[in-house]
């Protein structure tokens, strides 16, 4: 695929495309289909002879060599050798994924106060990192440090880039475009289009949220109705449905941070940026509440539990109305676990009918300070091979 075909299209992420495919389709779309079945396969279970793919699959022998065969000539695939068998004839020859044929430039723009970028290998392992610091740059100067992040680390990859993904904050459109993002000063950044013209390799940008959430699916086992909770500067949410990641009719499914919780003010009180869950749960906010606790003398365990009740509260209408299994949080741990989410579960169950959710978790992320740099990565392996 060509870095114009990648930013022709939506980096393999549109609206109801199902992460990872499990069955044969249509004729008019099986090869693509098939190809990144039979890469997925391989990608999540690894070494797998061509039998074992026409099996798992469902494809034909025919179709899984052919295939095969085309993979191997591209460089994607690699055969390791015969597998050990005390049967009679032939050993069947295993295949996998070559992953260390290519490597992945991902960059995270949602920290406060800096950009963070690293090379990977395509199962998320950094290899090198690199960061710039902010400095409260916006519009052009913040662009100009993504460039100077992104080229290091194009400088910085030991083996062919498959590609690069970005995580951004604001909302961001199929096309990679950064529709808006106020904390960095950007309105309509065609930021994938602008990533690929100065370096030549295919690029997906995305929310900050949505990457994250695509890496705990990925590389957390996350369940297919998911959703991740990101709190940091602001609030942000990715949510995935029977398997695929929700946009919006404007690309801003999961702002959640700038919705009112409770009714403080009454019933009939329009909107007031001192009610939104934001104003409770930003890492900012929560600091600030510690410090004044502390300062008093006071324990601060009632903030911690005050955000997450106004989280339980935000959230509970999107769990009854989608049934969810799973809340991820992705933040601070030492601000997050323990009360907060506590107070987030209790709420969550006193507010939903307990029957439809009795096995509703809320958990901490597996993926620690890299979940939106590995997301990235997982954009690139979507948008590029088809896996995740």
């Amino acid at each position: 695929m060509t870095t114009t075909e990648v930013q022709g299209s939506t980096g393999g992420l549109g609206p109801g495309r199902v992460l990872r495919p499990r069955a044969k389709v249509l004729p008019e779309h099986a090869r693509s289909h098939n190809r990144s079945l039979v890469l997925q396969t391989l990608y999540r279970s690894g070494e797998r002879s061509r039998a074992d793919l026409a099996r798992e699959t469902g494809l034909t022998r025919v179709t899984v060599s052919d295939l095969v065969a085309e993979l191997l000539a591209e460089g994607l695939v690699i055969e390791l050798g015969q597998r050990e068998s005390a049967r009679p004839g032939k050993p069947a020859v295993l295949l996998d994924i070559n992953r260390s044929a290519h490597q992945i430039v991902g960059v995270d723009l949602s920290d406060h106060d800096r950009f963070r970028g690293a090379v990977m290998d395509l199962d998320g392992a950094i290899i090198a990192s690199g960061e710039v610091m902010l400095d409260d740059a916006t519009g052009d100067a913040a662009l100009a440090k993504v460039d100077a992040l992104v080229d290091t680390l194009v400088a910085d990859a030991t083996a062919p880039i498959l590609g690069i993904g970005v995580g951004s904050p604001g909302v961001v459109d199929l096309s990679g475009t950064i529709l808006t993002a106020p904390n960095l000063g950007w309105t309509d950044l065609a930021l994938q289009q602008h990533l690929a013209d100065r370096t030549g390799h295919p690029v997906v940008v995305a929310n900050d949220a949505n990457a994250a959430a695509l890496a705990e699916h990925t590389y957390g086992g996350a369940a297919g109705d998911m959703m991740l909770i990101r709190v940091g500067h602001g609030i942000g949410a990715g949510l995935l449905v029977a398997g695929a990641l929700v946009y919006g009719s404007h690309f801003a499914a999961g702002e959640i941070g700038q919705v009112m919780v409770g009714t403080d003010l009454g019933l009939d009180t329009t909107y007031n940026r001192d009610q939104v869950l934001e104003h409770w749960l930003s890492v900012p906010q929560l600091q600030r509440g510690i410090h004044e606790a502390h300062s008093a003398g006071q324990d601060a365990t009632p903030v911690l539990r005050e955000a997450g009740q106004r989280l339980g509260i935000a959230l509970a209408p999107v769990v009854g109305a989608l049934n969810l299994s799973e809340i991820v949080l992705a933040g601070p741990t030492e601000l997050l676990d323990g009360p907060l989410a506590e107070a987030t579960v209790h709420t969550l169950r006193n507010r939903t009918m307990a029957e439809n959710h009795a096995d509703l978790s809320v958990r901490m992320t597996t993926q620690g300070q890299d979940i939106v740099l590995r997301g990235a990565a997982v954009l690139v392996l979507s948008g590029r091979l088809g896996v995740s």
